[in-house]
């Protein structure tokens, strides 16, 4: 290869590259459902703890942007309008979907246990009773059975939320969303959307290893983090073994659940849940 054909192939490489995070697009996100709400106002949805993926009538895409290399099977039915969801496995199966979604050479046999939970149709007309109706007719239009709409359900007042709540966590779910139903669709965070936990969940950045004492002598014993807020605090229990025994790097963003906040601003009752994976 003679230099003018080396420099060609360099910058095409280099545009590819570039262009493969030239891509961005404004998302709905949902906000803590607050005791005052009224459920009745809404339709609701279990929330999947999967990984959130745009459609944006040509590429799957993570929501940072970043193209994600599903099998072209998979998205071959999918429309040229764009689609919101969430890629998923099921119940408890959130670090092996990671692990397949990620993959820069997808593996078909992975891929054919997971599902596109269609949740939203961005830019779609009408409030969301209307956008949720195009979504089932959508789905049985596509007729593959890795591509669905996610159930949106209603009830009538907090009493029969909770018991809705509590039916989904007993079977391992996350818990619910709340999608007002007339509302038109709008981007960022907004009353519109809202989510239902029995927990609370944060990011922080891992900025310490603190050494473990007794039973995990020579191992981790507790993670130094610090929010985005600049609080710094000490998270110690929600680890298994191995994650102690190969922590999350320092600089690397981990996920923690907890229940309330001291006076301080510390997270109450915090265990570690899962680090996020870069997209």
């Amino acid at each position: 290869m003679d230099r003018r054909q080396f420099c060609l192939t360099t910058l095409a490489t280099m545009a590819a590259w570039i262009g493969s995070f030239a891509w961005s697009a404004d998302l709905v996100l949902a906000e803590v459902c607050p005791d005052t709400v009224n459920p009745a106002d809404y339709w609701v949805s279990e929330k999947l703890d999967g990984v959130r993926a745009y459609w944006d009538g040509q590429a799957l895409r993570f929501r940072s942007g970043r193209r994600i290399a599903a099998p072209d099977w998979f998205v071959a039915s999918l429309p040229k309008a764009p689609l919101d969801g969430e890629l998923w496995m099921g119940h408890g199966t959130f670090e092996r979907l990671s692990g397949t979604v990620r993959r820069t050479t997808p593996v078909d046999e992975e891929w054919q246990a997971v599902r596109y939970m269609i949740f939203e149709l961005p830019e779609a007309e009408g409030d969301f009773t209307v956008r949720a109706a195009a979504m089932r007719r959508l789905v049985v239009h596509v007729n593959r059975r890795w591509v669905q709409a996610v159930e949106q359900f209603r009830v009538a007042d907090r009493f029969e939320l909770q018991q809705r709540l509590d039916a989904v966590v007993a079977q391992g779910g996350e818990g619910l969303m709340l999608h007002r139903a007339d509302a038109a669709y709008v981007t960022g965070r907004s009353e519109v959307l809202l989510k239902l936990k029995p927990w609370q969940d944060a990011e922080a950045v891992v900025i310490a290893h603190q050494p473990g004492q007794g039973k995990y002598a020579g191992r981790m014993g507790a993670l130094r983090l610090r929010t985005p807020e600049g609080l710094e605090f000490d998270l110690g229990t929600g680890f298994a073994d191995v994650v102690r025994q190969t922590p999350p790097p320092v600089g690397s963003t981990v996920t923690y659940r907890y229940t309330g906040r001291t006076a301080e601003g510390v997270p109450r009752f915090a265990r570690y849940w899962r680090r996020r994976e870069p997209e």
